[in-house]
């Protein structure tokens, strides 16, 4: 696996001209791996944008090496970097605290009768949203923690915020446009099974993953 980042050319708009919805973004980061485009591969790539210090970057986890002169594609020149991180995941250990940041698409299925396949719908409410999260923490391989770390406690003594909400615009192929509902969480989480955190780490949390939501990055808490 390999986690990718370049830095958005924001104060260039006609370089980034095209960036007006979600699927542009997803254009961005399929046509970083030129090589799995020529083979027909559809690999999966989680991808998100971050906000650094008053600069915007495209963060990628991919398990190809990403063409890095095709990832400045909308990047400022020099800033496309990659590692491996395969070496970050073997040294992850049962029970440690990691501090987290994770942007996903908080929703949930409705099946009705005659239907297949439940429809789509995303919670609404920050109550909706930390709760979300909640419930799946265990099958995910981590549990959120409060401050003091000990004892039964509500959700809101949990140590973890929503950060950010938006409504990304997606226009599909069929000419209709879409709103997505799209929230980043930060916090403290404890790693309570490994082979279930690396799978989250690497295979990513909640839908629309092919639109920038869905990966969660950790580092250890000092």
């Amino acid at each position: 696996m390999y986690l990718s980042r370049v830095e958005k050319a924001s104060n260039n708009r006609q370089k980034i001209k095209n960036l007006t919805h979600l699927g542009a973004y997803h254009d961005w980061v399929e046509q970083s791996f030129p090589e799995e485009v020529k083979k027909g591969e559809r690999l999966r790539h989680l991808w998100r944008l971050d906000q650094i210090a008053g600069h915007e970057y495209l963060l990628i986890l991919s398990q190809n090496k990403p063409d890095l002169q095709a990832l400045s594609r909308y990047g400022v020149p020099g800033t496309a970097m990659t590692k491996t991180y395969d070496q970050f995941l073997n040294q992850l250990q049962l029970n440690e605290l990691m501090q987290f940041r994770l942007t996903a698409n908080p929703s949930y299925a409705v099946s009705l009768t005659g239907e297949k396949r439940g429809r789509i719908y995303p919670h609404i409410t920050v109550e909706q949203q930390r709760k979300w999260l909640i419930q799946r923490a265990e099958k995910a391989g981590f549990k959120l923690v409060s401050q003091e770390l000990s004892g039964t406690i509500d959700q809101h003594d949990l140590a973890f915020d929503i950060v950010k909400r938006e409504h990304p615009v997606l226009n599909r192929k069929s000419g209709r446009s879409v709103r997505l509902s799209q929230v980043t969480f930060e916090g403290l989480l404890q790693i309570q099974n490994l082979v279930l955190f690396k799978q989250t780490l690497i295979n990513g949390l909640g839908r629309e993953k092919a639109y920038g939501m869905g990966l969660m990055t950790v580092i250890p808490e000092r």
